[in-house]
């Protein structure tokens, strides 16, 4: 059942709440929108959950790969061009992805970076070891200025600073497929992993609304929280200026026959196990240190901006970074669910703080100022204002 309620309760098995929201097209995100949240059965078990159980009893993982074997045996190149993008940073899971279709199904890859923001030092390493063990790649760095304003946009209207960033992950790798003549692009894993969902699970490919999603001809729609029309007449934005991010047309992927896959339909998706897997096969490192706002060194390696994004997660729907990294290992059976309570309680909302004045000059907006613009998110059934500073009123 969905709650679209402000109650706040948790599922009995991980340590993710009701509260996290399911993914909607980022383009159409505007500020108070109310938007669908993870289920939970009778029990009070999330979907993500449920679907552990599912992966381990009922899908015949065997089968699901001869599919996938008959899937590239449709796409494969026989002359040696690219028959498959993958998007890819250079994290341990567009690495997994990339090397086993490369290793085990004899494909040829052209994997493709949408920039990070800001790199850490090990996000712009692992990219550059991405390409040291045996990928071309091609990285799509938007215009500096612009996605700056964007950036900043996105995080005074919707508290969401990382939205410009995943229209333009999600939409690179059919564009540059269209480009090079490429009918097949691999992404990792269905965010229904996570709690969407559970029937999205059984479908191998990604909804076509989520790679066709900002068309910079139509005045109405919006990035940022700021329509096409107001970016050009407010903000001085020019046609040239948003190409980077127009995404292909559905009458476009139509008629390239473009076929958008997630790898976790057809292998049994476990994160750790793709940093082993990276951590073996390629030159992925993991980070010296933890991401800050969990306890994690694999995940959530490559932009200073995304430990912040995570912050506001934690602002806007009371979970953070380290309940996305417990939740996912409690489910894998790498932590119980009581270690998994004492690490959220430790790490999650955690301000990057290190970051900050990378981060406001970055957006270009005064440090005190981000903190204002973050408390104008802090929802009132989430957190009380108290002399002391402000008090989350729910925790896991």
């Amino acid at each position: 059942m969905n709650n679209q309620d402000d109650t706040v309760r948790f599922c009995t098995r991980c340590v993710i709440s009701n509260l996290r929201p399911t993914t909607t097209v980022e383009s159409k995100h505007v500020r108070g929108e109310k938007k669908p949240t993870t289920r939970f059965d009778e029990n009070g078990v999330c979907d993500a959950c449920r679907w552990a159980e599912i992966k381990e009893t009922e899908i015949d993982w065997a089968q699901r790969e001869q599919e996938l074997y008959d899937l590239c045996d449709r796409h494969r190149s026989r002359n040696g061009d690219y028959d498959v993008v993958v998007p890819a940073s250079g994290g341990k899971d567009s690495m997994y992805v990339a090397h086993i279709l490369k290793s085990k199904f004899s494909m040829n890859p052209l994997t493709v970076t949408w920039a990070p923001h800001i790199w850490t030092e090990t996000g712009l390493s692992n990219h550059q070891n991405l390409i040291k063990s045996g990928f071309d790649n091609i990285l799509i760095s938007p215009n500096g200025e612009v996605h700056r304003k964007f950036t900043s946009l996105a995080f005074e209207n919707l508290g969401h600073p990382f939205q410009p960033f995943i229209v333009g992950q999600r939409t690179v790798g059919p564009r540059m497929a269209l480009q090079y003549g490429v009918e097949l692009i691999f992404y990792g894993e269905n965010v229904a992993e996570y709690g969407n969902n559970i029937e999205d699970n059984y479908i191998p490919t990604m909804d076509q609304n989520l790679y066709t999603c900002f068309n910079i001809d139509d005045p109405e729609m919006k990035l940022g929280g700021t329509s096409v029309r107001d970016l050009k007449d407010k903000h001085g934005m020019s046609r040239s200026d948003l190409i980077v991010y127009n995404s292909p047309t559905p009458e476009q992927a139509k008629a390239a026959s473009l076929e958008v896959h997630y790898m976790s339909y057809y292998r049994k998706w476990v994160p750790q196990e793709n940093f082993y897997y990276a951590m073996k096969n390629t030159r992925f490192e993991p980070s010296p240190t933890r991401t800050t706002g969990s306890y994690s060194k694999y995940s959530g390696l490559d932009d200073k901006l995304e430990w912040f994004h995570y912050y506001m997660m934690f602002i806007k729907f009371g979970m953070g970074r380290a309940t996305a990294d417990a939740s996912q290992e409690v489910r894998t059976d790498k932590i119980t669910r009581e270690e998994a309570v004492a690490l959220v309680r430790q790490y999650d909302g955690e301000f990057p703080i290190q970051h900050m004045g990378d981060l406001a000059e970055y957006m270009d907006i005064d440090e005190d100022r981000i903190y204002e613009i973050v408390d104008s998110f802090r929802p009132p059934h989430l957190w009380e204002k108290t002399p002391n500073g402000w008090i989350i009123k729910h925790q896991v």
